[in-house]
């Protein structure tokens, strides 16, 4: 399904009204026209995630492959059940590595991640290297991030050296951004000097403080995109002793976005923690939309 997010980007991308300039809190920065224009690839990227993978090998998922014309998939993989669709290619237009997960069913996803039995785990020292065992991770997406990972190490490995490139790129969109956000670290880790960029949408909190700041020490280009009232952002709970990393950029209304310091700032009153301060205010179709599988059209 089309998340909300990614067809107001496409709405945005198309105008070409500036932003407004109006000063916001201390925290906050208003994003320009330009910044928000320079996701589109990316958007269409974790669009394109949620396509059959019959489609992805050939790259003709419809709007979103077409937006995205020379891009080249070498490994496509998942069955959008047990394991996430996912792909990995290179990207001549950004001379990056590109790698992409698909989301999950929203509905039961925040179901899942209400529940006040979630556990936490620490990281597998043969995937994660040398990270202490205080770093904490929801194991759900633990699990879902390793049944891809080391095929993923090594299609990105393969690519880097075939293209001469030390770029990645990581996406990925609800379910799909939390597994990007663990490669964005895996990678990091595995990869010494590859300069990596993730931008994921509607993500959930993936783990502790601690895992938050690893990701803000280690992966520096990191964005995470959220959509007006989108629920899925805020859980799971701070009390059950998650937190996001730093990068949110949160899409306020139509043609209004800021970008948030900090982990879970809550003192900013235009970003996701104050907007969205519980789930009865979250508005899930601000998540996905209704319309049905427009990704794949032609």
């Amino acid at each position: 399904m089309l998340s909300a997010s990614f067809a107001f980007f496409l709405s945005l991308l198309a105008s070409t009204h500036a932003f407004p300039v109006a000063l916001q809190s201390r925290s906050e920065t208003p994003l320009s026209a330009s910044a928000l224009s320079g996701l589109a690839p990316f958007t269409q990227f974790a669009r394109a995630a949620y396509c059959p993978t019959s489609k992805l090998t050939n790259w003709s998922c419809g709007d979103a492959c077409n937006a995205l014309a020379g891009f080249q998939p070498t490994l496509v993989g998942g069955d959008g059940n047990f394991v996430q669709i996912f792909f990995v290619g290179f990207y001549p237009a950004m001379n990056s590595v590109v790698v992409a997960h698909e989301g999950t069913d929203p509905t039961q996803f925040l179901s899942l991640l209400t529940d006040a039995n979630i556990l936490m785990g620490s990281l597998d020292p043969s995937l994660f290297p040398g990270i202490s065992s205080d770093a904490q991770v929801h194991e759900g997406f633990r699990d879902a991030h390793a049944k891809t990972a080391s095929n993923v190490l090594s299609e990105v490995k393969k690519l880097m050296s075939a293209h001469s490139t030390n770029k990645i790129t990581l996406v990925g969109h609800s379910l799909g951004g939390a597994i990007a956000e663990l490669d964005s670290l895996f990678l990091t880790l595995n990869i010494p000097g590859a300069s990596i960029k993730a931008v994921t949408y509607g993500t959930p909190r993936v783990g502790n403080p601690t895992f938050a700041q690893l990701i803000d020490s280690k992966v520096p280009d990191f964005s995470r995109v959220n959509n007006e009232k989108d629920v899925i952002p805020i859980v799971p709970g701070r009390f059950l002793g998650f937190s996001h990393p730093e990068g949110e950029i949160h899409i306020t209304s139509p043609g209004h976005a800021v970008s948030c310091s900090g982990d879970d700032d809550a003192d900013d009153p235009d970003c996701t923690i104050s907007t969205v301060p519980n789930i009865a205010v979250g508005n899930i179709l601000n998540h996905v939309s209704s319309a049905g599988d427009i990704v794949c059209s032609h």
